[in-house]
């Protein structure tokens, strides 16, 4: 098994590390921390899971998201991000993330999370996943911020 994690935050980067070797022993992960570093590393190995963060120098999480769906897009990416998922959450699935969680999840929800990934299957939260049944309904108001292309909402400071 190997893991591609991408973050700006070294002590992020290796305690999800050490989360995934505590509960994958035989699992090889590598780290990366920018979105263009995440989108060279990607390349290089056949990844078994990609968990990158959103918010990084250079590219974004979300952007390199959407290459790689271009250019591996059977590899899953997992969202783990200090962001609220009303924020990103709906992004980040409709760009093509096989799950989305924040920062502030317990180890045993990241590794659920994990799991569940690795299983071909998609892993989103009960709040996930009433923000995106929410936005299914037709008396719901359309969130201005949502009808903004990903550099329109980068730009607006959102990002």
């Amino acid at each position: 098994m190997k893991f591609l994690i991408a973050d700006d935050h070294h002590i992020v980067r290796k305690g999800i590390r050490k989360i995934l070797i505590e509960a994958y022993p035989e699992a090889w992960a590598e780290e990366a921390i920018s979105g263009s570093e995440l989108l060279l590393k990607a390349g290089s190995r056949d990844w078994s899971l990609i968990i990158t963060d959103i918010t990084m120098p250079g590219i974004s999480g979300l952007e390199a998201l959407k290459e790689l769906k271009k250019t591996a897009p059977k590899i899953p990416v997992l969202i783990l991000s200090m962001h609220a998922p009303g924020e990103y959450a709906f992004r980040a699935i409709k760009s093509g993330a096989a799950g989305y969680i924040t920062k502030d999840t317990a180890a045993e929800e990241l590794i659920l999370a994990v799991q569940t990934i690795l299983k071909g299957k998609r892993y989103i939260t009960a709040e996930v996943a009433e923000l995106i049944a929410d936005s299914c309904t037709s008396n719901t108001t359309i969130d201005p911020l949502e009808t903004l292309t990903d550099k329109e909402f980068e730009i607006t400071g959102q990002w």
